[in-house]
């Protein structure tokens, strides 16, 4: 049987806007999504998968700071800030949790969150 996740404070709002960004980062650049969630250990992890060019390992760090963006080819008319990513990784450290970039295994971007409960 699977343990339920406890209850546990949250801001809601904010939260909502971290899961929009990363939602709408790859509705953006790929095809295909998935997002699974587990909980174990106190800790629920959630894992946003796509399809996409995905972020090259070298420029992840970068890509959560504020302002950068990594698409050339966008302008700030046609595409976003560059604070997306620094916003969600923002909201989940807020909440005592980790944002990682990595590799998925659809082939595009991972995004990892884990938050204590």
């Amino acid at each position: 049987p699977t343990d339920s996740i406890p209850i546990f404070p949250l801001r809601r709002k904010a939260m909502r806007r971290a899961f929009e960004n990363i939602i709408s980062n790859a509705l953006a650049y790929s095809t295909q999504m998935e997002i699974n969630m587990r909980y174990r250990n106190d800790e629920i992890s959630m894992f946003f998968d796509d399809n996409g060019a995905g972020i090259p390992a070298e420029l992840r760090a970068e890509a959560i700071r504020p302002f950068v963006r990594l698409e050339t080819s966008r302008n700030r008319q046609t595409g976003g800030t560059g604070l997306g990513l620094s916003i969600t990784s923002d909201i989940i450290m807020g909440h005592g949790g980790e944002l990682v970039l990595g590799d998925s295994p659809l082939g595009g971007l991972r995004v990892s969150i884990k938050i204590p409960v």
